[in-house]
Order: structure tokens, then sequence, then C-alpha cells
């Protein structure tokens, strides 16, 4: 058996499974993410936008803001809330993919901001979807 130490600290063991189960998870959370944002006036301008700093799970246009937009989806909520696991090292990377996805597209005198959309899934209930506006800043 193999274990490796989470970022919350907590030893998990690993298993392919467990692996595709978590992959599945995120998907299905940022497909939950979409339908809801573009309900609440989003465009979706891309989705799983990577670089060699990271990844930027949705960038979205609301009213005339550009929104990087992190989804985090939990079954539980034994570590915590799913908005919790964007601490500081997630923040910096999503501030520098942010950064150059402006400058690798030219834009510039845009109002942009940091969203969360976090979601709760518990057994046997309904997805809770909650939206962080602005939910940090940058420090780049």
């Amino acid at each position: 058996m193999v274990f490796a130490k989470s970022t919350a600290g907590h030893l998990n063991q690993l298993n392919p499974s467990a692996g595709n189960k978590r992959i599945e998870l995120g998907k299905t959370g940022e497909a939950l993410a979409l339908k809801y944002l573009r309900r609440h006036g989003y465009k979706i301008i891309e989705q799983n936008y990577k670089t060699h700093s990271g990844e930027i799970d949705i960038i979205a246009k609301n009213k005339d803001v550009l929104a990087f937009i992190e989804v985090k989806t939990r079954q539980s909520l034994e570590y915590g809330l799913p908005q919790e696991a964007v601490d500081t090292r997630k923040q910096r990377q999503i501030s520098r993919v942010a950064l150059e996805y402006l400058a690798s597209k030219n834009i510039q005198d845009v109002d942009c901001r940091f969203d969360i959309v976090a979601i709760t899934w518990l057994k046997d209930q309904k997805p809770q979807i909650e939206l962080l506006k602005d939910a940090f800043c940058s420090e780049e």
C-alpha cells in the first residue's frame, strides 16, 4: 500500500480508483459551476486554461469584469469547506496564471477579480453551490 500526505496534512491511502473518483468529482463540479455561472449572467470565455504555472478552471465575463474562477467540490466537510482549499499558495498560483493569460491575450485596462465556486455535495443530498465573488486579491 502507498500512502501520501495530502495538502491538508492528512494521510491518504492512494489507489487508482480513489484518484479517478476525485477527478470525476472535479469534472462534475466544474460542469455544475458552468451551468450555475451561466444562469447568473456570466459569459464563459475559457475552461481549464493551462500554462506552465498552473491552471484556472474558468475564465468568464460578469458584466464588465473579467473573473478568474476556481471551482472546489467536496463530498464531505471532514477537511473543511470547499473554499478553504484555496489557500495562499493556490491563490498565488491562480494569480500568476491570470497574469499570464492577460499578457498572452494582450488584455489591458480591464477590471479583474478572483471568484470561487464552492460546491458541497454531501451523500444523498443535492449539491449546494456557493459563489464567492472577489474571494481573494492578487499579490502579484
